[in-house]
């Protein structure tokens, strides 16, 4: 099984897909993090006058370690943006604060697929390392059964990332309205900027997503070949 060149052929297209999504993420993040916004806000800046605009009095913002890995945490209300992010005045990082800010709108809101991605974590969290387990006992132990039960709780993981793309889509597209309503970004090549960043940042969405399908159509075949392999 570790040496199965099946799950190549599954896992391969997805470890590319990934990778090219990572490159054009990264280098088109780079190639607008060089270009100054006219309004001069840095993404912190941004972001409290999104704040503002929006009435979320409530929400903070705050700094975070590491290179794009800014979010929205829903459990203390806090916005975290990263150095690159938090106090550089590009296109880039006003596109990415205001995408943060449109998951803060969502929770506000009480946002449908926020709430349904949200209830999904616990299950995430513990089926994903359980159902891996349940699959290989039940492949190596020869029990069909454990392992469609252990494929049945591992499939937890794709519904979440098929769950986020609507998220992730949605908080882009308020980013989009947010920054041309507020006068963060105007003209032409600077809202261009904002939609290429964005675009970038769901590619790798969407990848994480096939890869998540691919690797639960790849234990579904598996171990129905063994179930009808049982059956001769």
């Amino acid at each position: 099984m570790f040496f199965d060149p099946t799950y190549l052929c599954f896992m391969a297209p997805a470890f590319l897909i990934m990778a090219l999504a990572s490159w054009y993420v990264n280098s088109t993040f780079k190639k607008w993090s060089q270009i100054r916004a006219r309004s001069g806000l840095t993404g912190a800046q941004a972001a409290q006058r999104l704040i503002s605009a929006g009435g979320l009095m409530g929400v903070q913002v705050a700094a975070t370690g590491g290179n794009l890995s800014d979010h929205y945490d829903p459990r203390n209300k806090t916005l975290f943006l990263s150095q690159n992010v938090a106090n550089v005045p590009s296109i880039a990082a006003v596109a990415v604060a205001a995408h943060e800010l449109g998951h803060a709108l969502q929770d506000n809101e009480g946002y449908l697929p926020l709430r349904f991605r949200a209830a999904l974590v616990p299950m995430v969290n513990i089926g994903t390392n359980l159902g891996w387990i349940m699959i290989l006992a039940g492949l190596f132990l020869r029990l069909t059964n454990l392992a469609w039960l252990g494929v049945i709780i591992f499939a937890g993981g794709a519904v979440f990332a098929l769950a986020t793309l609507p998220v992730e889509i949605n908080a882009s597209g308020r980013a989009k309205r947010l920054l041309a309503d507020t006068g963060i970004v105007a003209g032409e090549d600077e809202q261009r900027g904002v939609n290429s960043v964005l675009n970038a940042a769901a590619l790798t969405y969407v990848a994480g997503a096939i890869t998540a399908m691919l690797q639960l159509l790849y234990f579904v075949m598996l171990i129905g070949g063994m179930g009808g392999r049982r059956r001769s």
